[in-house]
């Protein structure tokens, strides 16, 4: 009997559909078990990566344009939190929140920062809640009837294909209570400035892409050489995201969860998108899943925005 799918057969089977694929793929969220998310935390301070400086100084500069959304009494919860580094500005500038739900889909690193938080936060209750927020996420029960905000800072709706994140928005928008979302989106600019931010100098970016070989080879039975791939950061104009890309560097075959993935010499596995966002392409998805643009708050070079989505008349019925 094949016992390679025992540490962690949803994965496994992800991994396994992806690679079996043409071309190959891996959903980014898998990127993100703790050593993943501690690197991207390092990538969050690089000098190239712009997003997380220029979306932290919209946060501090508008931070009484976002206290309307934040009323006494909100649940603040907050998608893919990792180290919830921009929700402080919140909590600091916010009185007498309801709770604080951060949800992310690593579990250690979501409880070390919940009791960070807890230490610097002691009279909030912080109530972390494990889930893959591209799916349905169960709220604590005792806040169900309290109104509620979310944060999705960082861009990483930018990560979900525009269906997705539409459906996301749609089941969101469903929740009982819920009054407004505050969201972070990378916009469109040169294609010099994007394919830095991930493609660093340094390589921790690069580190951060390798990582999701490492983690296969400890947690499906694999048996990736590190040093037969590298990291590949791409502009795709059609779709306007930048794509990261493991580059096989030879012919080679990897053992995977009890399969043989054959790879040519060249032949990538996608393992993540970010999608750029003008004002009109966000209200686009944000139309379908039942919100509408109520503020758009950038820097002044146009680099990023955080908008604040309200509900629009219209709520998207499950199907949608």
């Amino acid at each position: 009997m094949d016992t390679s799918l025992r540490d962690d057969p949803v994965f496994a089977a992800e991994a396994l559909d992806g690679l079996r694929s043409d071309p190959k793929w891996i959903d980014s969220k898998w990127l993100y078990d703790a050593e993943g998310s501690a690197i991207f935390e390092e990538i969050t301070q690089l000098p190239e990566y712009y997003p997380t400086r220029t979306e932290t100084r919209i946060l501090r500069e508008e931070v009484h344009a976002l206290q309307r959304v934040l009323a006494p009494g909100t649940v603040l919860v907050e998608l893919g939190s990792g180290a919830s580094v921009k929700t402080r500005i919140l909590l600091d500038g916010a009185d007498h929140l309801a709770a604080y739900v951060p949800v992310d889909i690593s579990a250690r690193f979501l409880e070390e920062t919940a009791h960070g938080l807890r230490q610097h936060y002691p009279d909030l209750d912080i109530s972390p809640v494990i889930a893959d927020f591209t799916g349905d996420i169960d709220l604590p029960p005792a806040l169900d009837g309290a109104p509620k905000t979310v944060f999705f800072p960082g861009s990483t709706i930018g990560n979900l294909p525009h269906d997705t994140a539409a459906a996301m928005l749609g089941r969101i928008r469903r929740w009982n209570g819920i009054g407004a979302l505050i969201l972070g989106i990378d916009l469109v600019k040169d294609t010099g400035t994007l394919v830095r931010a991930y493609d660093d100098s340094a390589g921790v970016t690069a580190a951060f892409n390798l990582n999701l070989l490492k983690r296969m080879n400890r947690e499906i039975g694999a048996d990736f050489d590190l040093s037969a791939f590298t990291h590949e950061a791409r502009w795709n104009t059609a779709h306007s995201r930048i794509e990261m890309h493991l580059v096989s560097q030879d012919d080679q075959v990897v053992p995977v969860a009890g399969a043989d993935i054959h790879f040519s010499r060249g032949e990538t596995i996608h393992t993540e998108n970010s999608r750029k966002y003008t004002r009109d392409s966000l209200a686009a998805i944000a139309r379908k899943g039942g919100w509408e643009i109520a503020d758009f708050l950038t820097d002044p070079d146009r680099l990023f925005a955080v908008a604040i989505l309200e509900p629009s008349g219209r709520s998207p019925g499950p199907g949608e």
